[in-house]
């Protein structure tokens, strides 16, 4: 779908004028793995709001809203009371920020599970109330049967394989996969059997370099790393992370800024400001016209 509408942009902060240009396309992510080799690596952030992904979307390949909104957003433990409302809510924002990347939008824990019919009921709500072009699953081959089922019908799905966060009650914590025979084993068969039963991409998170690689050498279609290998067909972080908006974050995070400190500084000054009456300013008061 291409943009080529105009709009005012002057007291609109919801709708800054796009270039037009045409979205990726899941056929066009797909196809940037051939014969098991890959072209330039595909570039995904996660996104949950509009004005984020009015900033992303020139950069990025993809962009992921992630359950992982339920501690980065709403400040929870951990994804698993995330709501197929609220993965709804902020999808549709998403798409409506954006106008050149792939939209994915993550099925939150409870909510495909059950069976390839409730998953579908599922995932054609997200399809039809958010205008994502695809949905992210977790899970290897236990959800094989769904992922097929999906794609069938007309829904392409992400995987997820190694640490799936949905399943970090089974697994313990937040424990990096691969470093024994048995989860190594484990993490290139989910990827096989998932790969096998039609997903476009499969994020490998959490797990050991050399599985990592093993696993996207072993796959037809592009492995997005997070925690992983640069040796994955493209790189995902969190967007919150990546720009240094919390102190603590994942080893395999790299912070490429400060904004906190950033955020920071600046309402500093604005409090500061506002406490002396500095601000506002004539610039920003309205005065009789003369």
């Amino acid at each position: 779908m291409s943009t080529t509408y105009t709009l005012d942009t002057k007291t609109d902060r919801a709708h800054p004028t796009p270039k037009p240009m045409k979205r990726l396309t899941v056929p066009a992510i797909r196809g940037r793995k051939t014969d098991g080799e890959s072209g330039e690596p595909l570039v995904m952030l996660t996104a949950y709001t509009v004005r984020t992904a009015q900033l992303l979307d020139p950069h990025c390949d993809m962009l992921l809203v992630g359950d992982s909104l339920g501690q980065v957003i709403y400040g929870l433990d951990s994804t698993i009371p995330v709501s197929l409302d609220m993965m709804i809510a902020h999808g549709s924002a998403v798409v409506r920020g954006s106008y050149h990347s792939l939209v994915i939008v993550d099925m939150p824990f409870g909510s495909y599970e059950q069976s390839p019919d409730h998953a579908i009921r599922s995932a054609t709500r997200v399809m039809k109330e958010t205008g994502a072009a695809a949905i992210k699953m977790e899970g290897g081959e236990a959800m094989a049967e769904t992922v097929a089922f999906l794609s069938q019908r007309g829904i392409p799905v992400m995987g997820h394989v190694g640490l799936t966060p949905q399943a970090v009650n089974v697994l313990g914590g937040h424990k990096v996969q691969g470093r024994d025979e048995a989860t190594a084993a484990k993490v290139l068969a989910d990827a096989k059997a998932i790969d096998e039963a039609g997903a476009f991409s499969i994020v490998i998170e959490g797990v050991i370099e050399p599985i990592a690689i093993e696993t996207t050498r072993a796959v037809s279609c592009p492995t997005i790393g997070i925690g992983a290998s640069a040796a994955c067909d493209g790189q995902v972080l969190v967007t919150e992370d990546m720009l240094g908006m919390f102190d603590r974050v994942p080893r395999f995070v790299k912070k490429y800024d400060d904004m906190a400190a950033q955020v920071t500084q600046a309402v500093e000054r604005y409090a500061a400001e506002v406490r002396s009456r500095a601000f506002p300013e004539e610039a920003q008061t309205y005065q009789p016209k003369k």
